[in-house]
């Protein structure tokens, strides 16, 4: 299945009308600190059971939005093939950051903190460059422990599940 990107403003004007049902597959933290007040939360790890979780009308438009349209397109391709016959899937393209420069409302005001998924790209790019160059000083377990946070980063991916995301959750600069 292909992506079909479209802008905020299409979005805006479908949701108004009562055409689309938005979907935002942000994670839920990300979803608290600011969203678009029609979205419903289903992060992306969830989208291929989207239709065991909710009712979504048939013939209605199905729009996914992220915060840039990265994920908002890879939820447009996880839908499973047989259940998606009777909808027509978009992404917005630019995601939420697309929806406020186009100067449409939001829900709540991201707060100045990073989000916890970019905490952990953030943590875990920094120790994996810094074990890389410290492989390339003649330390070879240096690259074991980058390919160790890689491996991590591959199986958070896939299941949904981070480690350093829970632990990051607790830290005080993170709480509500």
């Amino acid at each position: 299945m292909s992506v079909n990107n479209i802008d905020a403003q299409t979005a805006h004007r479908w949701l108004s009308s009562g055409e689309a049902i938005l979907i935002d597959v942000r994670e839920a933290d990300e979803f608290s600190a600011e969203h678009i007040a029609c979205a419903a939360s289903v992060p992306l790890s969830r989208i291929p059971d989207l239709f065991d979780q909710m009712a979504v009308p048939k013939g209605r438009k199905i729009i996914f939005q992220c915060l840039m349209g990265g994920r908002g397109g890879r939820a447009c391709v996880a839908l499973p093939a047989d259940r998606v016959g009777d909808y027509e899937v978009y992404n917005i393209e630019g995601g939420i950051t697309a929806w406020k420069h186009a100067g449409l409302p939001v829900v709540g005001a991201a707060s100045p903190a990073l989000s916890i998924f970019r905490q952990v790209q953030v943590i875990v790019g920094a120790l994996v460059a810094a074990l890389v160059i410290v492989g390339f000083l003649g330390l070879t377990l240096g690259f074991v422990l980058a390919g160790i946070l890689g491996v991590a980063l591959f199986v958070a991916g896939l299941t949904g599940w981070c480690g350093l995301a829970m632990v990051l959750r607790r830290m005080p600069w993170n709480r509500a």
